[in-house]
Parts: C-alpha cells; sequence; structure tokens
C-alpha cells in the first residue's frame, strides 16, 4: 500500500502539539487497517514539506511511535508499521478511541447553546 499524505491533518491552532496530533492519527489509521503492518509511512522531509512542519516534529511523532511498539524503522527504508502489537480494533475498541473527541465536541456543543440535532445535522453534513 502507498500511504497518502493527504491522510495527514494538522491544526496548529489547536492547542494540541502537531507531533501528538500525528501520533494519534497513526494510531487510528493502524487500529482501522488503513495502515496495516509492513505498510511504508512516508518520510519525515515528505510529510514535513507536505504540512509545512518543522522536520523535528514529524521524528518526535515517529520516534515516540516506535517506543510504543505502533512503527519500527526499516534500516535504509524508512519507517513502516509494526508488524507486532498490531491487531485490527473492534468497532467497540475504535469508538472508545474516538470518545474523547465526542466528549470534547459535545462540551463545546453545550457552550455554544447548539442542540443535539443541530450537532447531529452539523456533522452529517461535514461527514
Amino acid at each position: 500500500m502507498t500511504f497518502e499524505l493527504l491522510a495527514f491533518e494538522v491544526a496548529p491552532s489547536s492547542g494540541i502539539p502537531i507531533y501528538r496530533q500525528l501520533m494519534d492519527q497513526v494510531k487510528r489509521l493502524v487500529a482501522s487497517e488503513h495502515l496495516k503492518p509492513g505498510d511504508p509511512l512516508p518520510s519525515v522531509r515528505n510529510v514535513a514539506t507536505a504540512l509545512a512542519v518543522n522536520p523535528m516534529t514529524i521524528s518526535k511523532a515517529y520516534s515516540l511511535l516506535e517506543a510504543e511498539g505502533v512503527l519500527e524503522r526499516e534500516r535504509g527504508k524508512g519507517m513502516k508499521v509494526a508488524a507486532t502489537k498490531n491487531v485490527a480494533k473492534s468497532t467497540e475498541q475504535r469508538l472508545e478511541i474516538l470518545q474523547p473527541s465526542v466528549d470534547s465536541i459535545i462540551a463545546e456543543a453545550k457552550q455554544l447553546d447548539i442542540g443535539l440535532e443541530q450537532l447531529t445535522q452539523q456533522i452529517e453534513k461535514s461527514f
């Protein structure tokens, strides 16, 4: 599989460090099997250029994912999804990963006095 750089999106003003945003995205892509064991990730330089961020930010995300066993370094070829510890997650497990984001959106909607119906419409429109 050739990984699409377009799968990564960062929001510099979100308050979440960019390296953490990238780490979370890689974990979600692995959990959903969009990235499978052995799939290569784009180089640090390519990701940094595409997202207009410092290469050290990408390197930090990749290194931390390697330390967690999500990625592994293949000498001379860069990073790839680790063959071990990466079993596809069930829908329930993937929903658990998504839950903090859901909680955050609900809290923001309540603060903005946006009801469930309006929020659902907005999500459907954006989906």
